[in-house]
């Protein structure tokens, strides 16, 4: 779902992983489809790597558009932070609100509406990424 997915600072959007080059890679933004090279001095952050505060630990950030999805949420980035972190709260009940800024949570839900728009979150995206996670947890106790 969230794989190859890029968050590239100084940059707004998402990009798409499209190869690998000399001293970095070859993105495709998903806003404009304009391809550009992302050099390894820029941060490039995986969003299956990106993962936000609970009060026990932490969620990744696959988990948490998982659970936007399922609970059918459509919450405008726009809106004030009263209604973001309402929003957020009922997404994350136990999310760390002293290190979760209303910056993040906005980010979050433009991310997530760009991801659904371009079909990238999908019911059988979500589905499968469950299903991935359980396998790894299962792994991991074995």
């Amino acid at each position: 779902m969230v794989k190859d997915i890029l968050a590239i600072s100084g940059y707004s959007g998402l990009f798409k992983l499209v190869s690998q080059a000399k001293n970095g890679v070859i993105v495709e933004s998903l806003i404009d489809g304009k391809r550009m090279p992302a050099y390894t001095s820029a941060k490039i952050s995986a969003l299956e790597d990106i993962s936000m505060y609970k009060m026990d630990g932490d969620i990744l950030l696959g988990e948490v558009f998982s659970e936007i999805f399922e609970k059918d949420m459509n919450v405008d980035p726009k809106s004030d932070a009263k209604a973001l972190k309402a929003a957020f709260k009922e997404v994350v009940p136990d999310f760390d609100e002293e290190r979760v800024y209303v910056s993040d949570i906005k980010k979050v839900f433009a991310w997530y509406r760009l991801l659904k728009e371009k079909e990238i979150i999908t019911a059988d995206s979500v589905k499968s990424y469950k299903e991935e996670l359980a396998k790894g947890e299962e792994e991991q106790e074995a």
